[in-house]
């Protein structure tokens, strides 16, 4: 592990992922975590954090974006006390503009809120998010496949105690504080890696996620393919049912 990115989600995480993997760093960002090591999450979130098994987990790993990285960056930071962390921010009230969408997207994708209710990765993701979203209150309340959005200010102060928080207790020499908007020169000067001869990215802008991991996320794509084979299932198990009504008033 060589970098923990510690910012909460909406500051720029999705651009640090793209900007990292530009780097050439292996980054798991919120889809990775729960696909490749979210039980263990669970488990940990449960039975208590063991450093062990943190660096079971991200032996492998170079780079740490968003859910539940940003709020757990300190356990992190303890199986791997070489890594450089980075604290993106930004205005918190552009901030909270971009959650509020991100969480009213979710909340109106029909297909979304499906995909979390009759496929077994979808529900095994709205798991996890219940597991480990508590820090912000954007919690999915099982069964439900809402989430729930915390009063404005109350979500502004915990975004501040968490960035003083980091910027208090992250080694000083290992902290990098950013904004995404300052692009290449700032990251690349901290890593100690070249400026790459590409623009810089810019992802998820204003919170709308759902459109771009449709394209570009393995995850989503799996369970939008699950998604159809179970509305296939239930659409034969719905003929069915009709044919055996049929039946029974034929005979």
């Amino acid at each position: 592990m060589k970098v923990i990115v510690a910012g909460l989600s909406k500051t720029g995480t999705k651009t640090m992922n793209t900007a990292l993997t530009y780097l050439g760093y292996e980054v798991y960002d919120l889809f990775e975590n729960f696909w490749y090591v979210g039980d263990d999450w669970i488990k940990q979130y449960k039975e208590g954090f063991r450093v062990e098994d943190m660096k079971r987990m991200y032996e492998n790993v170079d780079a740490v974006v968003d859910l539940p990285s940003d709020i757990n960056w300190e356990e992190i930071l303890e199986a791997f006390p070489d890594a450089k962390v980075i604290l993106t921010t930004r205005d918190e009230d552009k901030w909270f503009k971009s959650l509020s969408n991100q969480v009213d997207q979710l909340n109106g994708d029909f297909m979304f809120r499906l995909i979390r209710t009759i496929t077994y990765t979808g529900i095994r993701l709205q798991y996890y998010f219940a597991a480990t979203a508590t820090h912000l209150d954007v919690v999915s309340t099982w069964p439900s496949s809402y989430l729930r959005l915390r009063h404005e200010e109350s979500l502004k102060r915990l975004k501040r105690k968490h960035e003083r928080n980091v910027m208090q207790i992250a080694p000083k020499n290992q902290l990098l504080v950013y904004q995404v908007t300052d692009g290449w020169k700032p990251l690349c000067d901290f890593l100690g890696v070249p400026v790459p001869n590409k623009p810089f990215p810019h992802k998820n802008k204003g919170g709308f996620l759902l459109d771009g991991m449709r394209k570009e996320n393995l995850v989503m794509q799996r369970m939008q393919i699950e998604l159809r084979v179970s509305l296939a299932c239930l659409f034969v198990l719905f003929v069915i049912f009709l044919y055996n009504i049929y039946l029974s008033f034929t005979f």
